[in-house]
């Protein structure tokens, strides 16, 4: 009997690994990767104290995983869908709440606020929107470990490189002295007031109250000058709106405005912007603004994100800016309409 089963084993197929297993197998590859960053870090530079206090505290985030892999992009096999209408999102958004406790802070930082845009002409509103869509001024800032989240989305591989480097840059982080409880963050890696990522910390967090130090994560002042470093580094144009909102008529030809331009980054969000007219063509056309509006010689792209027979808007150059800070049309237009709100 023994012999036959012997026998058996040799031409049957192993019985997959159960879940347990799996795990397992997961949380070895996962420490063995570890010793890859290790490496990494050392070349960049990083503290060796500092990579020793970190690694061997790491295991493998299985939730990590499952956020990342529902995300537009992942390896979840989602049917595509039809994009929504905008109206429902920017109700969620620029709603009476967030307004009134944006217009608060407004008031409250209007010292600072004027400072930083006499510094870098990026307007008060726009940087308190950016403060307010992010983390609701702050009320929530995510609790993910950045360390293990990164180390975990690097190991994954969908955005390898990218992802190791962050992870290194929380590691930078820490040897300037930020401690590791307060590097926590989504769980994508963005992390503090303004949600920045921790290379973009590194590259463009300001010190807004002079202190001598950046602190996204407690300091509204160094949050919001780091907000318009960002902005300014993006190549924000002082003096110019982010757009207006426009009534467009019933006969326009929009096959004549389509852009033919193809955008090599999130082609789909760039996708819905008509091609580049001067605001005195657009009143040519018959699109004219509602309320706000902006000189003859602004160009700017038009989308209707609710379709024809909604409320449509014209787009300069520096909501591109806004579009580079998080590349979502429902996104930056929220920002531009809180921005409004706020300082109307």
């Amino acid at each position: 009997m023994r012999s036959l089963l012997f026998a058996l084993a040799m031409i049957l197929p192993a019985a997959p690994l159960g879940m347990g297993g799996m795990a397992v197998a997961q949380e070895d590859g996962f420490q063995t990767y570890l010793q890859t960053l290790g490496a990494k870090a050392r070349a960049a530079g990083v503290r060796e104290e500092t990579i020793a206090s970190v690694l061997p505290t790491l295991t493998y985030s299985a939730r990590v995983v499952e956020l990342d892999r529902g995300q537009p992009g992942g390896t979840a096999t989602n049917a595509p869908s039809a994009i929504p209408n905008f109206a429902p999102y920017r109700a969620a958004h620029v709603d009476g709440d967030r307004i009134t406790r944006g217009r608060a802070a407004y008031a409250s930082l209007r010292p600072l606020l004027s400072r930083v845009e006499a510094q870098t002409g990026v307007p008060e509103a726009i940087m308190v929107s950016i403060f307010g869509n992010e983390t609701n001024y702050g009320g929530y800032t995510g609790d993910f470990d950045l360390a293990r989240a990164l180390a975990t989305l690097a190991y994954d591989g969908r955005r390898r490189a990218l992802f190791e480097d962050e992870f290194v840059a929380v590691l930078k982080l820490m040897d300037r002295g930020v401690s590791r409880d307060t590097l926590k963050g989504s769980w994508a890696g963005a992390t503090g007031y303004p949600q920045f990522l921790p290379s973009m910390v590194l590259r463009l967090g300001a010190d807004g109250d002079g202190d001598g130090r950046v602190d996204i994560w407690r300091s509204r002042a160094d949050a919001l000058a780091s907000i318009a470093n960002y902005f300014v580094a993006a190549g924000w144009r002082p003096g110019e709106r982010w757009g207006v909102a426009v009534r467009v008529p019933g006969d326009l030809d929009r096959s004549a405005i389509r852009d033919r331009t193809t955008s090599p980054r999130c082609p789909r969000v760039h996708d819905r912007h008509s091609k580049w007219l001067t605001m005195r063509e657009w009143r040519a056309l018959g699109v004219t603004p509602q309320g706000r509006t902006m000189p003859d010689s602004t160009l700017a792209s038009l989308i209707e994100p609710d379709g024809p027979n909604a409320t449509a808007y014209l787009l300069t150059g520096n909501y591109r800016v806004i579009l580079d800070y998080n590349c979502s049309n429902f996104y930056a237009l929220s920002v531009g309409l809180l921005a409004d709100a706020v300082e109307s």
